[in-house]
């Protein structure tokens, strides 16, 4: 379907800061397709790393503090926004995060421009004041959930009638994570930051994401230890990401892995700013998450690349690896269970093992490309603003 926006279209997205994750990727990825087809881009947004890609893709910043939860400063950012929206012509605007929406959606208010939201996770609530504090994300002209698991979640918490709401699955970069983009230079590069030895045969398994205690790492610390015991040797856990500044916690993990005497067997390695790479020099991925994830770009992005994943088995990640076929999926939080599971893909082999991410790969690049994500989220910008012109 051809996506038609008006002349001279105009978006603001709205997102807390663009370090790193997957809602600031697919802000970045719709500010790109936007500009490609002759409109402008502005985000607004604290900033951050992902900055530099925003502007060399044809996108603009509009730098302002929306990460805030500060009463003050929010009706200050909106202040900010109804100035930007008016100065910038802005067509629609898309927030992407919760405490940014209240100042995006007061502002959309006061000069009458569609207001459309991305529910990227899902907000639990205990409380009548929480519900409340998330259902700002259902007070516009529509909410795009990012998976089936998130819409469903969204419907039943909020009573939203189906058309309210539309399901558009996170899109991967299908350019960047294409092994036969990926140099074995960049391999070889971060072999050596990572002091993995070209030599080294054993099965690499790459657990990416921040350092916090809902990847699950400690689940895998304690899978690792089992596997040990039991005398299986043939593996390398590799975790790599970022504590943004959860120093405690990686510091807990350090102490683990050297208390468990898996010092040879898990490693640390930080930030990653090459992921395709890293999904390469590794031969599957996991994503042990002890809480549900709406999406889990984590486990679609090794997915692209060829490689199988092993994924807890609740949230999005039910949708994404098909159990037994392009990866397993299993029990949240049961380190026998990992044990058994990461034991199981060891002794498949590396010719079993490339079927399986073969099929993966294949499926991946059907069904989560970003550009099947960008068109998607266009033709939604396109429905609200032809029922605003409608009076709908």
């Amino acid at each position: 379907m051809a996506v038609t926006l008006p002349p001279n279209f105009t978006l603001l997205q709205v997102v807390p800061e663009l370090e790193t994750g997957g809602a600031e990727q697919t802000t970045i990825d719709v500010a790109n397709a936007v500009v490609r087809v002759g409109g402008k881009a502005l985000v607004a947004t604290r900033g951050g790393r992902m900055t530099a890609r925003l502007e060399a893709d044809g996108g603009r910043l509009a730098q302002m503090p929306v990460q805030s939860k500060n009463p003050l400063v929010m009706l200050g950012n909106a202040a900010r926004l109804v100035d930007l929206i008016r100065k910038e012509n802005v067509s629609l605007v898309h927030a992407r995060s919760r405490a940014p929406a209240f100042s995006a959606l007061w502002a959309a208010q006061v000069t009458g421009t569609p207001f459309v939201a991305t529910y990227h996770g899902i907000y639990n609530a205990k409380t009548k004041l929480k519900r409340w504090y998330n259902a700002v994300m259902t007070r516009g002209d529509l909410v795009i959930a990012n998976s089936d698991y998130t819409r469903d979640h969204v419907r039943r918490e909020h009573d939203l009638p189906p058309e309210k709401i539309v399901t558009i699955p996170r899109g991967v970069d299908l350019d960047r994570f294409n092994p036969a983009w990926v140099t074995r230079e960049r391999i070889e590069a971060l072999r050596e930051a990572w002091c993995v030895a070209s030599d080294d045969n054993r099965v690499k398994i790459l657990l990416g994401g921040r350092l916090t205690r809902i990847k699950g790492h400690p689940t895998i610390i304690a899978a690792a230890a089992r596997m040990k015991a039991a005398g299986q040797s043939n593996f390398l856990i590799i975790f790599a990401g970022d504590d943004q500044g959860r120093t405690d916690y990686r510091e807990e993990l350090e102490a683990s892995i050297r208390d468990q005497g898996l010092s040879a067997e898990i490693k640390l390695v930080g930030h990653c700013d090459d992921m395709p790479a890293a999904c390469l020099v590794c031969d599957l991925a996991i994503l042990p998450t002890t809480v549900p994830e709406s999406f889990g770009r984590t486990a679609v992005e090794p997915q692209a690349m060829g490689r199988p994943v092993i994924a807890s088995s609740h949230g999005g990640a039910t949708e994404t690896v098909l159990d037994g076929k392009s990866g397993w999926l299993v029990a949240p939080g049961d380190a026998p269970a990992w044990a058994a599971a990461m034991t199981h893909a060891i002794e498949l082999g590396p010719v079993e093992l490339r079927k399986m991410g073969e099929l993966a790969q294949t499926r991946a690049r059907q069904l989560y490309s970003a550009e099947a994500m960008c068109a998607a989220t266009m033709e939604a910008y396109e429905r609200v603003l032809t029922a605003r012109a409608h009076g709908a």
